[in-house]
């Protein structure tokens, strides 16, 4: 693993920190976090600013190290998080250009690049989450359509979405991973109706959608019908390969703020507290690393990540939740206070051994794939 950059990359990196430092001061305030049309607004704000810079590509249409460099100064000079542009810009953007079609790159990536469309997820099903090839989904064939008829959820930013990435059983019939399609679904369509669900967080990212007779150009399906399944691969190696990258930078931030907060509040002088600090740091500069090794694997691999992204989001997910319990006693009771620092991030730090892959699956996918150890019964 070559962890040095070329003198492209790191100019790369050099125009993209100048750039950061000149327009981060111009931005405006952030909306409210529940006022969803002001979010999508400035979220799609800051993606046309950053394609109008040039930057606007960087996920999947430069190398895996170039988007690494792109994420890793994006997240350490506090520029804004991709927001409601993530499933757009971060999985189904990605999955298309490696899967879709001229036609359908041509008419899908660029409004995603320029920050005019909004992608959410359609794959988690009330029986279906950890086990996603037991989606219930139904899309039957009708000439130029399919018909899609069932129910999703968790379904990540349906309620200001254009467009959803949807995965559909097309064939009853066939063994369970191999009757699925992708297919790309317009949420304004009729048929499919929005639920917002609320987090223990207090927050409404997610929401539930039914689908009653919705029709889907057979078109707009990515890959072969019934060949889903590979599809959807390409697509969850993406959100577990280099979705975190910003995340493992951002709680490096964190820890340097805990450890300024404890020095503050008398906290630092706990020894036990000092060391857990110091475990935190120890394992996040490891997943830095093992972000980088990701990384080359990518390079190698045509820009799709491997199997080792389940790695990250293990380690990462715990990891996580560790580092937010350490905010709660660096805090003390502090941390019942919903107002302060870390404290929503805390609960939210919950769901990531569940989102993405829930910790048994990707230990599953480590033990199978990666160590080579027989299927379990």
């Amino acid at each position: 693993m070559d962890l040095t950059h070329t003198p492209e990359e790191e100019d790369f990196r050099a125009r993209l920190r100048a750039w950061l430092a000149e327009v981060l001061p111009t931005l405006p305030p952030p909306p409210s976090p529940d006022d969803w049309p002001g979010r999508r607004a400035y979220d799609l704000g800051w993606q046309r600013r950053l394609h109008d810079a040039g930057y606007g590509d960087v996920h999947w249409g430069t190398s895996p190290t170039v988007r690494l460099i792109f994420l890793e100064e994006t997240e350490r000079a506090g520029a804004p998080y991709v927001g409601a542009s993530f499933v757009g810009l971060l999985h189904a953007g990605p999955t298309i250009a490696a899967e879709g079609t001229e036609a359908q790159r041509e008419r899908w990536l660029p409004p995603i690049l320029r920050g005019d469309e909004v992608w959410c997820q359609g794959f988690s099903e009330p029986g279906a989450g950890s086990d996603l090839a037991a989606l219930r989904t139904r899309a039957h064939r009708d000439g130029d359509h399919y018909v899609v008829n069932g129910s999703k959820i968790w379904t990540s930013h349906a309620e200001v979405a254009d467009w959803c990435e949807l995965l559909v059983r097309t064939d009853p019939g066939a063994p369970r991973h191999r009757g699925i399609s992708w297919l790309a679904m317009r949420m304004d369509a009729p048929g499919v109706t929005v639920r917002p669900l609320r987090t223990l967080a207090g927050s409404t990212e997610f929401a539930e959608v039914f689908l009653d007779d919705v029709r889907v150009p057979v078109a707009h399906r990515v890959g072969a019908e019934n060949d889903g399944w590979r599809v959807t691969m390409v697509t969850l190696s993406f959100e577990r390969g280099t979705a975190f990258v910003g995340e493992v930078v951002a709680c490096h931030r964190v820890l340097r703020e805990l450890a300024a907060e404890a020095r503050r509040n008398g906290r630092w002088d706990d020894p036990a507290l000092r060391h857990a600090l110091g475990r935190l740091h120890a394992e996040f500069r490891a997943l830095w690393r093992l972000t980088q090794w990701n990384v080359g694997e990518a390079e190698h691999g045509g820009g799709v990540p491997g199997v080792t992204g389940s790695v990250l989001k293990l380690a990462y997910s715990h990891a996580r939740q560790r580092l937010y319990d350490t905010a709660a006693d660096v805090l003390g009771t502090e941390a019942l206070d919903l107002d302060r620092p870390w404290v929503l991030d805390r609960l939210s730090s919950l769901s990531y051994t569940i989102a993405a892959g829930t910790s048994q699956i990707q230990r599953n996918i480590v033990a199978e794939r990666i160590l080579g150890l027989p299927k379990g019964r």
